[in-house]
Parts: C-alpha cells; structure tokens; sequence
C-alpha cells in the first residue's frame, strides 16, 4: 500500500495534483485560444477571459475546499498526538485559523477574477500567499516542536525549506508588481487618491 492510500493522507497529495491541474488547464486553454502570451503568464491572467475563467473558477473552488479539509485534518492529527501540550495546542488552532483563511483567499481569487474586479482579486492573492506562507512557517514550528517523539528532523527541514521558498517567491513577485503598477499608476499616494476620489457628475 502506498503512502497516500493510507488514511486520509491522500487529501494533501489530492490538493497539490488538484491545483497543479487548474493552472495547467487553464494556461493550456489560454495559450491555444491566443488569450495570453505563452511564457510565463501569470496565473491569473490565464484565468481571466472566458471559456478558461470557467475552468479556473470552478476547478480554483475545488481546491479551496481541499485546501479546507486538509488543514483541518493537519489539525486533529496534531490534537490528537500531543494531548497534554498546551502551548502547542495553542499554535495548531492558530495554524488552523491561517490555514483556513488562506483557503477562503483561493476562493476568492477563484471567483473574482483579475478583469473584472481586482482589488477584490489582489485581497483574495493576499491572503492565499501571504497567509497561507505564514501557515506553513506555522506547521514548521509546530514540527520542530513535535519532534524526535513523533517524527525526525527531517520534516522540520523540508517545512522550514518549504516556507522560505514561499516567502521569497511573495518577495520577489510582489516588488516587480508594486514597482510596475507604480509606473502605471504614478506615486501610490496619487493612485490612492484617484481611487478613493468620486466621480464628478
């Protein structure tokens, strides 16, 4: 038997197969109907035009939901290991709560896409990448805590690998944008100030 046919170890595996799927699927569909240049899109211009922004939403969802029971799964799983650790205990409900957050941000983006509106888009990002990177720094600590009596350092490291690569990947995504929306939209003061202004009538 494998791994992830154990249990509900198959939700994890499920989750990253599931999402891998959305983005290829779309990009592929994207790129044939000539709706985004083929390299390197990014993700959600390949969700953003119709009939790929069905797929994109509806598969987005599917994982949102997967990304709900696998964190809550990782949740008892941790409950019911370490009983008597109150501190711990603490962290993994506050896991729980990051973990949960961040997949509400997946259906966000899943369902406000970039055309139509995207200040709701970029809250939905925010949350998925940005939450949902300080959850994994979370199951790191948690890791780090549960071992040698549950698992080995190894996981910690691969966690704790995992995390760091998530931060730098936000980091390195979002300056560029930041810096190209400036340049679209002038000083950010400005931009603000446009947006929160009212249409004259």
């Amino acid at each position: 038997m494998w791994w992830f046919q154990q249990g509900l170890c198959f939700l994890p595996a499920a989750t990253v197969v599931w999402a891998s799927a959305t983005f290829i699927f779309s990009y592929i569909t994207a790129v044939v109907l000539r709706h985004v240049d083929p390299l390197v899109p990014y993700i959600s211009d390949t969700g953003a035009m119709p009939p790929e922004r069905c797929v994109f939403g509806i598969m987005l969802n599917i994982s949102s939901f997967l990304g709900v029971a696998t964190v809550y799964v990782r949740y008892k799983q941790v409950m019911a290991l370490n009983p008597d650790k109150p501190r711990l205990l603490k962290l993994n409900t506050a896991g729980l709560v990051l973990g949960l957050i961040s997949s509400f941000g997946l259906c966000i983006v899943a369902n406000f896409q970039k055309n139509t509106m995207i200040s709701m888009h970029l809250v939905g990002a925010i949350l998925t990448f940005g939450i949902g990177t300080l959850y994994i720094l979370f199951q790191t600590i948690i890791s780090h805590k549960m071992q040698p009596h549950i698992h080995g350092m190894g996981v910690f490291w691969v966690r704790l690998c995992l995390g760091l690569w998530c931060l730098a990947s936000i980091v390195t995504s979002i300056l560029p944008a930041l810096v190209n929306l400036t340049a679209l939209l002038g000083p950010v003061s400005e931009a603000t100030a446009g947006l929160l202004s009212t249409p004259k009538r």
